[in-house]
């Protein structure tokens, strides 16, 4: 096992209801799968997500608006 840090960022511009979907998928994956996967030039990747997790929520309003969710272990 390797101590390197693998770190995918990831920006797209998509609808309301897109997003929306992309939440439920990875929520889906958390909840049923215990895991996230990715996929990047053709290599699937995942990562094991623990039982306990830490929840981050950010939410920033004004002209331009956002909401940050981080979860971490």
């Amino acid at each position: 096992m390797t101590d390197e840090l693998l770190e995918i960022t990831e920006n797209q511009t998509m609808s309301r209801e897109a997003a929306a979907a992309r939440l439920r998928v990875l929520a889906d994956q958390i909840s049923r799968h215990n895991q996230v996967e990715f996929v990047r030039n053709g290599i699937r990747l995942s990562a094991k997500v623990p039982a306990e997790v830490e929840l981050s929520v950010e939410v920033e309003i004004g002209e331009e608006s956002e909401i940050e969710i981080e979860i971490s272990w």
